[in-house]
């Protein structure tokens, strides 16, 4: 059995059901109520509702032929709204979960275990232009409203390799930059306000046949990668005999702005109404720049990932249209509704 903690979220909702479809007994666990309940056991997935902050909600958990524990649970600025904000939050979830689920998976034999972070933590080495790797001094920003998010995810991941080095266990930790995918895209919080992300404005100025315009250094890039590429990274890992410690999962390269755009245009715009381009190079954009390192991730997972940008949109316009990832969507409706 594999248990998902988060698994009501954007990579945990795509981790789960293709964890299923490919054969693996699932268990999705989340502190989320009756509706995500609900739609996991209409497929066959069991689901139990759990609070990782409170660490005798775990006796819900089983503890006997448990192959993985993935942790994809957190908090983030993107959940939380201003007037909710909260830096003890950071730490009751992100880092004392963790040490929760890390003592329940000692406690019961389970060595493998998988974390997810953000890139953050590295922030302070992304304007140096440099490819980052795993070897990479940590570099966090002290001031705005991401600095308790990777304080306390740097602090998840020392707790991670504690229990790696005391205790033997076989912990993983997948660094990831922007994630993209459709579900994921609509609303979320941006300085505690609610807002639809850069992707996701693109693509409707894209279908409505909107002028985009390309403000700054349109050659000024980051580094991105699909959910469905995440998701194969972490069913390698968990397959593996070898996996232990950090791993970027990323692209390993840089997609600009102006490509960006005009993959979107390309994919999303009709034909009749093709888009056009404005360049405004005197307004800065609030793009970071970030490239990483993936050649551990090949050497020791056998994984690249397999989606170009291009492939991306395709994708995630074939997603949109199927209607399969509504219930994903409404959930994040209602969170943002209810905070």
């Amino acid at each position: 059995m594999i248990i998902v903690t988060g698994a009501t979220g954007f990579i945990g909702f795509y981790l789960v059901n293709q964890l299923h479809a490919e054969g693996f007994k699932v268990l999705a666990v989340d502190k989320s109520r009756q509706e995500e309940a609900t739609y996991f056991e209409k497929k066959g997935i069991e689901f139990i509702q759990l609070d990782i902050t409170d660490e005798k909600e775990f006796t819900k958990l089983p503890t006997g032929n448990i192959d993985a524990f993935i942790n994809l649970a957190c908090v983030q600025p993107a959940n939380m709204p201003e007037e909710k904000y909260d830096p003890a939050q950071y730490i009751r979830v992100n880092v004392l979960g963790v040490t929760h689920i890390l003592k329940f998976c000692q406690k019961n034999n389970i060595q493998k275990v998988l974390h997810t972070i953000s890139h953050r933590n590295v922030q302070g080495l992304w304007e140096k232009g440099e490819m980052i790797n795993e070897e990479s001094p940590r570099a966090i920003r002290f001031t705005g409203r991401y600095s308790m998010f990777s304080i306390s995810e740097s602090a998840a991941a020392d707790v991670i390799e504690y229990f790696n080095q005391d205790y033997g266990m076989n912990g993983i930790i997948f660094r990831l930059p922007s994630v993209y995918g459709y579900g994921h895209h609509e609303s979320f919080f941006k300085d505690g306000k609610v807002v639809k992300t850069g992707l996701g404005v693109f693509i409707d100025n894209a279908i409505q046949g909107k002028t985009f315009e390309i403000w700054g250094d349109p050659h000024k890039g980051r580094d991105v990668v699909y959910v469905k590429d995440v998701v194969s990274a972490i069913i390698l890992a968990i397959r593996s005999d070898k996996a232990k410690g950090i791993y970027n999962i990323a692209s390993g390269q840089k997609l600009s702005l102006q490509q960006q755009v005009d993959t979107v245009i390309k994919v999303f715009s009709r034909k009749d109404n093709p888009s056009t381009i404005v360049y405004v190079p005197e307004k800065p954009n609030s793009i970071d720049s970030c490239v990483y390192d993936i050649s551990k991730a090949k050497r020791e997972l056998g994984w690249s990932p397999v989606f170009s940008f291009e492939d991306i949109l395709i994708d995630y316009k074939k997603e949109m249209e199927s209607g399969t990832w509504e219930f994903l969507l409404s959930r994040k409706k209602r969170m943002v509704n209810e905070d």
